[in-house]
């Protein structure tokens, strides 16, 4: 997105419907694995098997439409890398109809299961005044009750044409900003991420799948910076060209690096045993850290 915002280069509607798909897709298969292991960390094993079984049927919806599974390298500056497959989006569809039930099967086992509450609730409170000083985005921003999301904010890509809510915390089972109210957020975006898939796939017009750019890309010189709306937060990045094929400069912001960074203002006061419950909330890859 930020090199065809340098260049001026304007995506084909079909492209910029099956980025959005493949995107919400991906945003669900992340939180099963944010949720599915979260349950494991507190000491449920169902839920963790159950989130990464419907985790595989979204990766066989990516080998369809690509070839790989996790590292798909699917979506091209320009557009996407080749169009859908034939009969993918009956597949989708599939899924969709298959996957809303599950969540309420996962909310009966775990998210409403007593020995999960004590286990989340009030503890990792997190003051929405302290997130926002530290730059925290995603589900770790709305578990604090802050109604921030990108797709709605910046209106990015065709977001605008997709009726879907953002899901906040609200202090259901304990306090605002809570280890259960920011693991409650990733499980209504799931389904909130079902709505824009549904939407999408019901609406995605027929045409080009990529514009017509060369092989060889080489935005002007200038700058620019672009975020999304990552499953974990806002994911931006930075770009300075040259006019060349190599940017000068190119940093990425990561989400997983304000929130780790917060662990020392919520973890005191609490048990050892409630700090495995507060870094599982906080849904970090550490490689993105690292990064």
């Amino acid at each position: 997105m930020g090199v065809e915002k340098l260049m001026g280069v304007t995506i084909p509607e079909r492209a910029e419907y099956i980025r959005v798909i493949v995107g919400e897709l991906q945003r669900i298969a992340s939180h099963l694995l944010a949720v599915g292991t979260y349950g494991l960390d507190i000491g449920t094993f169902t839920p963790f098997m159950w989130c990464f079984r419907d985790r595989e049927k979204i990766l066989d919806i990516f080998e369809m439409t690509s070839g790989a599974r996790l590292l798909y390298n699917y979506m091209y500056i320009g557009g996407v890398s080749k169009d859908l497959t034939e009969g993918i989006l009956e597949k989708i569809k599939e899924f969709c109809d298959y996957f809303a039930p599950k969540i309420d099967e996962l909310d009966t086992v775990l998210t409403f299961n007593k020995i999960f509450i004590d286990r989340t609730a009030n503890v990792g409170i997190l003051p929405l005044d302290t997130a926002i000083q530290y730059a925290l985005t995603g589900p770790n921003l709305r578990g604090c009750g802050k109604k921030w999301d990108i797709r709605r904010q910046e209106l990015y890509s065709i977001y605008d044409r997709f009726e879907f809510d953002i899901p906040v915390g609200t202090g259901a089972q304990g306090h605002v900003g809570d280890c259960w109210d920011r693991y409650w957020v990733r499980v209504q975006e799931m389904r909130e991420s079902l709505k824009i898939i549904r939407q999408a796939v019901n609406t995605i017009p027929t045409g080009e799948f990529r514009a017509d750019l060369p092989r060889v890309i080489k935005p002007p010189a200038g700058e620019i910076y672009v975020r999304g709306e990552a499953p974990r937060g806002e994911l931006g990045f930075y770009i300075i060209s040259d006019g060349t094929n190599i940017p000068y400069r190119c940093k990425g912001r990561s989400p997983c690096f304000a929130g780790i960074s917060v662990l020392p203002e919520i973890m005191p006061g609490y048990l050892v045993a409630d700090s495995v419950a507060i870094l599982g909330s906080i849904d970090i890859v550490l490689g993105e850290v690292d990064r």
